[in-house]
């Protein structure tokens, strides 16, 4: 059984009435040691050999989108390496060198995922879905943003990083307002907040 929530996004439609659109509730993340005990039950393979063959498969994906290839596995997706400038090498910091950019300055910063259609048939077809029983948070600007920044301060007080979804959870913003703003917070010495680690890793630290 999987549960779903009703969003209301923040801004408003031509009418003026705001959209309210079904969210997945997440419960939980399932780990590779559960996956392997899985597989492991349905078949001759032991928990380890699935482990082994599963950091195998990491491995070759990532030799092959080193090489500049995308990667399809088929009844999973297609990875496709993305290119972008290094964090330590900002744009900014390339043009005030007086050169463009460069290889050193590059690196593979992301990885797009596309799912195969046979994945999101099977997921379709096993979800039953249900109504949470508990109402979704509301996603609206109910508090301004020197209010949101006192409130991950505070939070930061209390805790040695903070994550996008801490602050979603922390201020009721969606996850793309609340990675804008705590970017904007991060760039800003005097909001007492720094960033650390790239892409899916990057967490807010006290700066």
């Amino acid at each position: 059984m999987a549960y779903y929530e009703l969003q209301e996004s923040n801004l408003p439609n031509e009418d003026g009435r705001r959209i309210k659109f079904p969210r997945l509730k997440l419960t939980g993340q399932t780990s590779t040691d559960q996956i392997a005990e899985a597989i492991a039950h349905a078949s001759t393979f032991t928990p380890g050999e699935v482990k082994g063959l599963i950091q195998s498969l990491a491995t070759e994906i990532a030799d092959a989108m080193s090489r500049g290839c995308s990667v399809k596995i088929d009844g999973i997706g297609i990875f496709t390496p993305a290119v972008e400038v290094a964090e330590k090498h900002g744009k900014q910091d390339a043009r005030t060198a007086g050169r463009e950019v460069d290889a050193r300055d590059l690196c593979i910063g992301n990885i797009r995922f596309k799912a195969d259609k046979e994945l999101l048939r099977r997921t379709d077809e096993q979800c039953r879905l249900e109504r949470a029983p508990e109402k979704f948070r509301r996603s609206s600007r109910q508090h301004t943003p020197d209010e949101r920044l006192k409130m991950a301060q505070t939070y930061l007080d209390t805790h040695p990083v903070m994550t996008i979804d801490d602050y979603c959870k922390l201020t009721g913003l969606l996850r793309y307002s609340a990675s804008k703003e705590l970017k904007r917070w991060s760039d800003d010495p005097a909001s007492g907040i720094t960033s650390t680690g790239r892409n899916t890793h990057k967490v807010y630290v006290k700066g």
